[in-house]
């Protein structure tokens, strides 16, 4: 059984009224997660924010180093439901923090985040989050190819639209790379992959760009390029 700590950083009350129901969705992430992965002891953050969170969830997670998980909620907007996705996710950074970590380039950072997204699919099922549903332009899958190794990459343009990228992309981009190396290793899934290097999924990545080509260079959105 993993050993976890719950601490609320709430000596202003802002999330009293929610306590119960944070509990209950923390456990219930664990107990699921661990029908499919073992977890690794770590703590968990709860803090408070008017307006924080992602917008429309009102939850927003990190996974910033091994053993530690921080959720700031907004307590206007809380849901259960997307705290569990939330924590899902998290948790398979958790996982992988014990093995290769986030990663420090492009190319890992898109795959943690794909086999996050889809570990999110594996425990709870239903679609993808609204993040890993952002379809990119071939031309984006291009440039990532190309920069995969760099460890200077802006992780804001990349994932949170800060700049000439469109929102989320990242996110977009290594849902559907890992999905191009579910399809050619059906034995695979998320969670087993949990460990795997980054550059095992420079394969999947080549596929990916064969099978799109160039198609969409005159309707990037956003101002991509």
């Amino acid at each position: 059984m993993t050993l976890w700590n719950l601490h609320f950083l709430n000596a202003r009350h802002a999330v009293t009224r929610h306590m119960a129901e944070i509990r209950g969705a923390a456990k219930q992430a664990v107990a699921l997660t661990g029908q499919h992965a073992d977890l690794p002891r770590f703590d968990l953050v709860i803090r408070a924010l008017p307006g924080g969170g992602i917008p429309d969830w009102g939850v927003g997670g990190h996974a910033p180093s091994p053993g530690i998980i921080e959720v700031t909620l907004n307590p206007d907007r809380f849901s259960e439901e997307h705290l569990i996705r939330t924590l899902v996710h998290e948790m398979h950074h958790l996982i992988r923090w014990d093995g290769p970590g986030y990663g420090k380039s492009l190319g890992a950072a898109l795959v943690s985040e794909g086999l996050a997204g889809h570990f999110v699919l594996q425990v709870l099922g239903g679609r993808p989050d609204p993040w890993d549903a952002v379809r990119p332009a071939s031309v984006v899958a291009r440039q990532a190819m190309n920069e995969w190794a760099r460890l200077d990459y802006d992780h804001a343009r990349w994932f949170f639209g800060r700049g000439d990228l469109r929102k989320w992309t990242g996110y977009g981009l290594g849902h559907r790379l890992i999905a191009e190396h579910l399809t050619s290793s059906p034995e695979d899934d998320a969670a087993s992959l949990a460990l795997a290097p980054a550059d095992a999924f420079r394969p999947a990545m080549r596929r990916l760009l064969a099978t799109e080509g160039e198609e969409g260079e005159t309707g990037n959105e956003g101002g991509e390029s």
